[in-house]
């Protein structure tokens, strides 16, 4: 009789699931380590302004054929390790009763947002995940033309990020509406966080069934709070999410802002945490534990430096690991506006020179 085929090495024999970029999350050994750039499908590339002339913002990310040749042309010139689906955080909120707007110049504006406790009853939560039905026609267009090792990424806007767009409208310095709710009308708040966490569980899952291997989940703004509010009032709901993702597909939990609240980022989940520029690499692994794999963390602004100083940096990252596998390369936040599309090509292919170490 035939031996019984290996079900791990028949898995791992799979391009996708033995890509650099899966492994890395497994915290798996690499020939090199993988390397993606938050937005790396944006202004600074000419590939992406050629196609954004043609039409507003937010009819790019709602046109499936446009937002699947953003994401593809990325991956294809800076040769990274992954796509990540072009598309934007807040449009999940308008099905959820929002009149979201991307003014010129001036960011996306919620024009009805949420100013007291009652106001919540009118955010509602996404039942029918077809009313985003753009996004997931995006994602199988993608993975139908990504080269077979490519893996996708899909993602979402953490519950607190997105409250905070509810409440405040638009982009805030202090956070002042959203920690009064928060503060003033515990019932209110965790209404809103859960219809938010139901609605992005339903989200994500679809994207990964509809063709996304990973997912990341940013909380751009949860920066702006203490670790004990972290913990009291945005942890549970964050693990929730994470939670609900099907088992077995890596989530990259994303906190930007405060090297404080690195441990309770870690403690609400994610089998990849990504690390910002502000705290160094080494010690942030050591905060989120060795036995979870890491996102990071070079400061997008070191890409305008001259290249000596972007590979000095660069390389400083490595070999803080250690060897040690579970790094994935990354900017410690998205690419800027004005860099020159070069030196993000440059700087990974000096990742992947580098070789494993």
């Amino acid at each position: 009789m035939p031996a019984a085929a290996d079900p791990v090495a028949s898995a791992h024999a799979d391009p996708l699931t033995n890509s650099r970029f899966l492994r890395a999350c497994r915290r798996e050994p690499v020939d090199a380590r993988p390397v993606w750039i938050m937005r790396q499908a944006g202004r600074y590339l000419p590939e992406y302004m050629d196609v954004r002339r043609q039409v507003t913002f937010i009819e790019l990310c709602k046109r499936p054929d446009l937002a699947a040749e953003v994401t593809l042309s990325a991956q294809r010139v800076l040769g990274v390790d992954a796509a990540i689906l072009f598309a934007d955080l807040l449009p999940i909120l308008e099905p959820m009763g929002m009149d979201l707007e991307y003014a010129q110049g001036e960011g996306p504006i919620i024009h009805n947002p949420v100013k007291t406790a009652a106001e919540v009853s009118r955010v509602k939560a996404i039942e029918d995940q077809s009313v985003l039905g753009f996004v997931f026609e995006a994602v199988k267009l993608i993975r139908r033309d990504l080269p077979a090792h490519i893996p996708l990424l899909g993602f979402a806007g953490a519950p607190f990020t997105l409250a905070s767009y509810i409440i405040e409208g638009s982009g805030s310095r202090n956070y002042q509406a959203t920690k009064t709710l928060m503060y003033t009308d515990r019932g209110a708040w965790n209404d809103l966080m859960d219809k938010l966490t139901r609605s992005l569980i339903g989200y994500l899952r679809e994207q990964i069934a509809a063709g996304c291997q990973a997912v990341q989940l940013f909380d751009s703004w949860a920066g702006c709070l203490s670790p004990a509010d972290y913990r009291e009032y945005v942890e549970p709901w964050s693990k929730r999410v994470i939670d609900g993702v099907p088992a077995g597909t890596p989530v990259i939990h994303f906190l930007t802002g405060n090297p404080a609240l690195l441990g309770r980022c870690a403690a609400a989940g994610g089998s990849v945490i990504g690390i910002d520029w502000r705290i160094d690499l080494e010690t942030a692994w050591g905060v989120v534990g060795h036995d979870r794999a890491v996102q990071g963390n070079l400061d997008p602004l070191t890409l305008f430096a001259d290249w000596p100083v972007i590979r000095e940096r660069a390389e400083a990252i490595c070999r803080s690991t250690g060897g040690r596998p579970g790094h994935i390369f990354n900017l410690g936040h998205g690419v800027l506006p004005g860099t020159d599309p070069q030196k993000v090509k440059d700087l990974v292919q000096l990742i992947h020179d580098l070789g494993p170490l």
